[in-house]
């Protein structure tokens, strides 16, 4: 069973996940004020019927952002068998923490973003994962390198335990579409399964330092972009395009994504859950772009191939 002994530390995680969603969340709110919305976030207080609960924050309709979320969640309880074998650990019983947020724009030269860091217990295994992809709708150099750079700066800073080029690679990896030959975006950082142990406070500690100084470098990974962005004029062609794109979201998140299988394995709330999903979202058949358009640009970058895994390059 999870460890009695870990309960401070647990606290601590929470705590802090806690603290990361009303940073992000007033963060993003000031951001709607500065581009004259008063649109703010509604929240939404859970109970998961197994143990544990949570808070829901959605925000619609204002000037940057159409939907987005930004999610706190601490539950517990016991995997089924079923998934219990297919999650790290021993036994049933698990414990979990976690922030995470998508947030889609209303303008189609402002990227979606998606973001989140966890902390799962899984009987005699403890880890934490996450990470921060972004998936633009017009390709832009400038805004994906500045994204990287935020992410690889964190990473720099903590080089006991985190690895900006091995989890930049498993972004591209993670966040494909096999079906389509397409990423969903042009990255960021993925890790999971890093793992801690309370025998071994100190790595666990450096560990937990990592993802608390990642947390808190959202808004500086994303803000930046939304304003170089946002004063682009668009028009209905470019939201057609937008609400295309979004389509590729949907599939992933409904497909592969291992919150949202995780979330619905284990009896969260569906509403929270799915809460990733855009708004307004179109599936025309066979739809291509023109060649030379700007919208051919972008699936040129996300049809690139992603980087093998470590073990397939050695092959």
């Amino acid at each position: 069973m999870t460890d009695p002994a870990n309960a401070p530390f647990r606290a601590s995680v929470a705590s802090y996940m806690r603290a990361l969603q009303d940073e992000i969340c007033s963060g993003l709110e000031a951001l709607e004020r500065e581009h004259g919305s008063t649109a703010s976030f509604h929240e939404d207080l859970w109970q998961r019927e197994g143990g544990g609960g949570g808070r829901t924050r959605v925000l619609a309709n204002g000037a940057v952002i159409e939907k987005g979320g930004v999610n706190y969640s601490e539950v517990d309880g016991e995997f089924s068998e079923e998934f219990a074998a297919q999650v790290p650990g021993s036994g049933r019983e698990f414990w979990a923490s976690g922030v995470s947020l998508v947030l889609h724009p209303q303008n189609p030269h402002v990227p979606t973003v998606h973001a989140n860091f966890r902390h799962l217990e899984h009987g005699d295994r403890a880890w934490f994962g996450g990470g921060a992809d972004l998936t633009p709708y017009y390709f832009h150099a400038e805004d994906k390198d500045h994204f990287h750079a935020t992410w690889r700066e964190v990473c720099a800073e903590h080089p006991k335990v985190a690895d900006y080029p091995a989890w930049s690679d498993w972004c591209d990896r993670y966040f494909h579409l096999p079906h389509r030959g397409e990423r969903r975006g042009v990255g960021g950082i993925f890790f999971d399964y890093l793992w801690v142990s309370s025998a071994d406070p100190d790595h666990r500690e450096q560990v937990f330092a990592f993802v608390r100084d990642a947390g808190r470098r959202f808004l500086a990974a994303y803000v930046p972009i939304v304003n170089r962005r946002i004063g682009t004029p668009w028009t209905p062609a470019q939201r057609y395009w937008q609400e295309l794109r979004r389509g590729r979201y949907v599939e992933f998140n409904l497909v592969y994504d291992r919150g949202t299988i995780f979330g619905l394995k284990t009896g969260g709330r569906t509403e929270s859950i799915l809460m990733s999903l855009p708004p307004r979202v179109r599936f025309d058949y066979g739809a291509e772009p023109d060649p030379d358009s700007p919208e051919a640009q972008l699936l040129r970058e996300l049809r690139r191939p992603p980087p093998l895994a470590s073990h397939e390059r050695q092959q």
